[in-house]
């Protein structure tokens, strides 16, 4: 029998509650702990995601996911974006703070204590997920192993130039149309402040030859959002990485928002295969 605790909240350092789930086994055996990150213009619920979950549960893995604090959901409403405000305010350093305070929080949770290993600790990322996994695993000793989903290998490359940085300079802040939603979603000026004046701890390409810990790399060769040459590069970069590519998958890892059917897609039954299979060697 799996044990959902969902939606409870996690004070962070930003004033905003990051909400979370756990999925387990409730037999009082330590387990290693699985914590997920969802992507840009993503959440915790995001499409087959809660199947993903049942699934690490149902093989003896602790699985918690989470979405950051300024994502731009909200508590009674953690599904899609009604607080925009807080999504333009988010940066890559609030989402490291918002996967510290979850690690440190499930570590010291005393009503889990039976059910986890905290000497085992993986990290999975989905594409820009995949990148503040990377980060937080270079720079935190906890971590034992990493995992990124079609994640991303560089920031920088995906900030304007120009222009257009000229132009969101002076403005101060940009719209991005979610194309589901329909949504104008605001990016300001103070996200790429954030990056320059972090660019050092931001560096993904640093982050991943610094890693001493087991790495998965998980990329679909039909990924046209974050192209599988980012993937890699990524193995280049860390020579004991291993690199999983799944044949003619996309960025979603075949899923999609809303996702009604009761099983994974067959691209990310794959996904989460391998990965368990990374996990517990």
């Amino acid at each position: 029998m799996i044990q959902k605790t969902t939606n409870f909240t996690i004070e962070g350092k930003h004033s905003k509650p990051i909400l979370t789930d756990y999925f387990y086994k409730k037999d009082g055996k330590p387990k290693p702990i699985v914590i997920f990150s969802h992507g840009y213009k993503g959440y915790k619920d995001w499409g087959a995601w809660n199947l993903v979950a049942k699934t690490f549960a149902e093989n003896d893995l602790f699985f918690v996911k989470f979405n950051f604090s300024h994502n731009g959901g909200t508590v009674e409403q953690p599904i899609d974006f009604p607080d925009l405000e807080a999504f333009g305010n988010n940066n890559f350093c609030i989402e490291l703070d918002d996967l510290d305070a979850i690690i440190s929080y499930i570590i010291n949770d005393k009503t889990i204590e039976n059910e986890i290993n905290t000497k085992n600790i993986s990290l999975i990322g989905h594409s820009r997920g995949g990148g503040v996994t990377l980060l937080k695993a270079a720079e935190d000793k906890r971590i034992t192993k990493v995992i990124s989903w079609a994640g991303i290998s560089d920031i920088e490359s995906r900030f304007p130039k120009g222009e257009e940085l000229a132009y969101w300079k002076k403005n101060k802040i940009a719209y991005i149309t979610n194309a589901r939603t329909k949504q104008q979603m605001p990016h300001k000026y103070s996200f790429y402040e954030n990056f320059i004046a972090n660019k050092e701890r931001l560096h993904i390409k640093s982050a991943v030859k610094k890693l001493s810990i087991p790495q998965l790399i998980v990329h679909g060769t039909e990924d046209t959002v974050v192209l599988p040459k980012e993937a890699e590069n990524m193995h280049k970069w860390h020579s004991k990485s291993i690199l999983f590519m799944v044949k003619n998958m996309n960025h979603a890892l075949g899923s999609s928002q809303p996702y009604a059917k009761t099983e994974m897609p067959l691209d990310l039954q794959k996904v989460v295969s391998k990965t368990m299979e990374f996990i517990v060697l």
